[in-house]
């Protein structure tokens, strides 16, 4: 029985012996609003310096994907999607309520994955949307019990729109995030030992629920965002064309106390006081550097840990954010500052010195490309009809962009959102080419076929990148755009299959 015992320690240690471990990092709702994204990929001309030295220090040693796009801009269908690396017509997920295993499939997870593979899974905050939307996370994914911080409803709940937390308060009610901080440290701590010794690695999902709202933050952060630095957007109105399809009103935003007060509305060309706007923008930057704060604290562990030269660290933020421009706010379009936002995978040996690449890529190309990484068996491609399938992709692995950033991986990005018009179902299905937005409005059935009809469009928009990169115009009626309207269309309904290269 002890030569048995030593055999299968002896596999086991062989099986996990220099694997490496994976931090998972996620914000939410942030758009790529970190200085290590300043150049054309920043989501705004106006904007004052911002303070996130840790995530641009993790970007320094990481494949930084500064072109990366979500499948659905709000946050349990894009977080379901990169989470199985399927796409929202895959999972059959579109709104904050439905749990992929129950309309979708039973998809394998990126935390499940690992788990599978001889793994301890860990999480806590914010990785699958929580509630009945994931099951209440998930629990198949993780081999450990969930964290959420105790007194998260307190601050979510809050009824104003953003609140500067002094000293005193936050000792008082620690603030979430700071409990999850907190909460992965002990984790690390727990899990270093046998990941260090080969016995069992970790994959240690760690979910900030900022900047999302309310803009909640130590109110220390306002220090690096004085009042002269905030300007309002240069396009407070909606694209000049845009179908009203287009649109979203954030009530989200809107419902919240202090701005119920002052009885602030959204609409259409219906633009925020100018005061209430450059709070707003304010706030959203604390919030961020809240968060780059508390990823700099998790980071400095793994370092002192010495788990940095073994740990796969990726980051992102589950989707982009409007902040006033066009007069929208939130999320909830197709529009580019809704569906791009920031990814950045750090894999120790091959990215220390830090790539960046402004190839075309999609969060559902996470999953393949942290199993490569991490030297697990690669997840092959999904069939059209993936129901029953249990493990696939619908992305692809990012690995070859390390060898070489300027790789062309794909022609285009695809991302959708869904509208409802005079009671009829429509889906905005979206793609980003190089050089151009194109979206279409169609009709759409729900179950069991999940298809667009392309026959009763609600709306049509075609934006060209290389003259208005802010998505100002729709050129979709534009006589001198006919020829490349008919191109994008051919390729927006073809889809993401016929996209990669």
């Amino acid at each position: 029985m002890k030569l048995i015992g030593l055999i299968s320690f002896l596999l086991t240690f062989n099986f996990n012996y220099g694997r490496k471990n994976v931090l998972f990092l996620v914000a939410d709702d942030m758009r790529p609003e970190l200085g290590c994204y300043y150049g054309d990929d920043f989501p705004s001309k106006i904007h004052p310096e911002m303070h996130t030295p840790n995530l641009d220090a993790l970007a320094g040693k990481s494949l930084l994907l500064k072109r990366a796009y979500v499948q659905q801009a709000v946050c349990s269908p894009s977080r379901t999607s990169l989470l199985t690396g399927r796409r929202p017509d895959t999972t059959h997920i579109y709104d904050l309520f439905h749990y992929f295993r129950d309309v979708g499939g039973n998809f394998t997870t990126i935390p499940e994955y690992f788990k599978m593979n001889g793994y301890t899974s860990v999480g806590m905050g914010k990785i699958f949307h929580p509630g009945h939307a994931s099951n209440n996370d998930d629990p198949i994914s993780w081999n450990m019990p969930y964290f959420h911080a105790p007194n998260e409803a307190y601050w979510t709940n809050n009824k104003n729109s953003w609140v500067a937390v002094n000293e005193t308060t936050m000792n008082e009610k620690p603030l979430p995030d700071a409990q999850i901080a907190d909460h992965a440290i002990k984790v690390l701590q727990n899990v270093a030992s046998d990941a260090k010794s080969g016995k069992k690695p970790f994959f240690v999902a760690v979910g900030f629920h900022k900047p999302h709202l309310p803009f909640v933050f130590p109110d220390t952060m306002l220090q690096y965002y004085p009042t002269d630095s905030i300007h309002l957007p240069d396009n407070e109105y909606a694209p000049v064309n845009m179908p009203d399809v287009a649109w979203n009103n954030c009530t989200g935003l809107t419902s919240k106390r202090d701005l119920k007060q002052k009885k602030v509305e959204m609409g259409i060309n219906v633009t925020f006081p100018n005061q209430i706007t450059l709070d707003l923008r304010r706030a959203y930057y604390s919030a961020i550097s809240w968060t780059d704060s508390l990823v700099g604290k998790v980071m400095d562990e793994l370092d002192n840990l010495g788990l940095s030269n073994n740990t796969i660290v990726s980051f992102w933020g589950d989707h982009g954010w409007q902040l006033g421009e066009h007069g929208e706010w939130c999320k909830q379009t197709n529009f580019e500052l809704a569906t791009h936002a920031p990814m950045m995978i750090h894999i120790p040996g091959m990215t220390d010195g830090g790539i960046v690449t402004e190839q075309l890529t999609e969060f559902v190309d996470l999953f393949p490309t942290l199993a490569e990484a991490a030297e697990l068996s690669p997840l092959p491609l999904c069939p059209v009809n993936s129901t029953k399938v249990g493990l696939c992709r619908e992305g692809i692995s990012l690995m070859p962009l390390i060898k070489n950033p300027s790789t062309p991986l794909k022609e285009a990005v695809f991302s959708q959102y869904p509208r409802s018009r005079n009671r009829t179902s429509v889906m905005g299905y979206t793609m980003r080419t190089d050089k151009y937005r194109y979206t279409e409005w169609p009709k759409f059935s729900g179950a069991p076929a999940y298809e667009p009809d392309w026959n009763i469009l609600f709306g049509i928009e075609l934006y060209d990148h290389q003259t208005d990169p802010e998505e100002n115009y729709n050129r979709a009626m534009d006589s001198s755009y006919a020829t490349i309207r008919q191109s994008l269309s051919q390729q927006l309904r073809a889809g993401w299959r016929k996209a990669t290269l």
